[in-house]
């Protein structure tokens, strides 16, 4: 992978199977108090010198307390990044548990496994709404994806 822009965040949609998936991570944020409540996919910004799936793994480590493997990335609607709060992007990717327990360990207070048909149920963040239907068209079998590890 390429080192990634300053302003770049990077995410992972946790499904239980990334062959045949039947539900998804949601986290709900802790903080700041403006997003606090609301629920997004974690992850987090890249720090300099780090490339993009490096800064994945660390964040989903220090966030969650798991080790994933990384499959398709969910292109934004450019066909790279996704549009984010104060001018940031977003790079997500499809990923799988392989070690720990999620907990919520940092900026979230709580996990929930979503079905794939109950993803409406959480108040997700408004700009991750569209990461959450591309997701959805995704699983649905829209697109056959190969994993990256």
């Amino acid at each position: 992978m390429t080192p990634a822009p300053r302003s770049l965040v990077v995410a992972a949609a946790i499904l239980d199977d990334l062959d045949a998936p039947s539900r998804l991570l949601a986290a709900r944020r802790s903080a700041p108090k403006s997003l606090a409540g609301q629920w997004e996919f974690p992850g987090g910004k890249v720090e300099p010198g780090e490339d993009d799936l490096e800064a994945l793994r660390r964040e989903l480590r220090e966030e969650l307390g798991v080790e994933v493997a990384i499959g398709a990335a969910i292109p934004g609607p450019d066909g790279t990044d996704w549009p984010i709060l104060h001018g940031h992007r977003m790079r997500v990717w499809l990923a799988r548990i392989i070690d720990g327990e999620p907990a919520p360990l940092a900026d979230h207070d709580e996990l929930r496994w979503l079905g794939l048909a109950e993803v409406d149920s959480v108040d997700w963040l408004e700009l991750d709404v569209p990461i959450v239907r591309a997701v959805q068209q995704v699983t649905d079998g829209v697109a056959r994806l190969d994993s990256v590890d």
